[in-house]
């Protein structure tokens, strides 16, 4: 069978089926060895995980957090840091192996925030001075704008780019901030952190502080 043929036979299948067909083809253990070692890592490189809610751990305290992912068997957390001073510039948040933090950058300045995690830092900003409605999103290499779908109304919250897809957070109930539902439609070359960086900001300022 030459190249053509198989690559024509790819056509009918899944990109995963298509990796699998790719492994079986190769004759040499070696190359299959090293096949199947890069395939692992491209696979889980290439699937970031996928959130779909927020809700409070207990009923009406906003300190601590349980994460729903699309994976209904794996659930993470996200927690104040300093719980017992009502300290609301530090985070920590866990889901599955990922960890990271959550901070003001200067502390007495909410303007700009970072998420720290699997080696990244995003950056949090706020677009307008003294102007919770806008934030713009950093890695360092890529930018995405995060808004409150309505002025003034922290309901919902949305990302609509052209290259890196739709991201909506918005409160399952009108003006109850306890349950979340996320919609998720990132690219997936969009990071874990960068996903929690817009989902707290969307719901940080959406909360009551008392």
């Amino acid at each position: 069978m030459n190249h053509f043929t198989l690559n024509y036979i790819f056509l009918f299948f899944s990109k995963k089926e298509q990796y699998l067909l790719r492994f079986s083809y190769f004759k040499n253990m070696k190359q299959q060895f090293l096949f199947l070692v890069l395939f692992t890592l491209s696979y889980s490189f290439s699937s970031a995980q996928i959130l779909t809610g927020f809700e409070t751990r207990w009923s009406d305290d906003f300190r601590e957090w349980t994460i729903f992912t699309d994976d209904e068997e794996e659930e993470g957390s996200l927690a104040m840091r300093w719980p017992q001073q009502m300290d609301w510039s530090e985070w920590d948040y866990r889901i599955g192996e990922s960890t990271g933090s959550i901070k003001l950058k200067f502390k007495n300045d909410p303007s700009t925030w970072e998420v720290r995690g699997d080696g990244e830092i995003i950056t949090m900003r706020m677009k307008w001075n003294n102007d919770v409605n806008e934030w713009t999103i950093s890695d360092g290499s890529k930018k995405l704008t995060l808004k409150a779908a309505y002025n003034n109304n922290l309901n919902d919250w949305k990302i609509d780019d052209d290259k890196s897809g739709v991201f909506e957070a918005y409160m399952e109930w009108q003006d109850d901030p306890r349950n979340w539902t996320v919609i998720d439609e990132l690219d997936e070359e969009i990071s874990l952190p960068f996903r929690m960086a817009i989902s707290f900001i969307s719901i940080f300022h959406s909360i009551p502080k008392n």
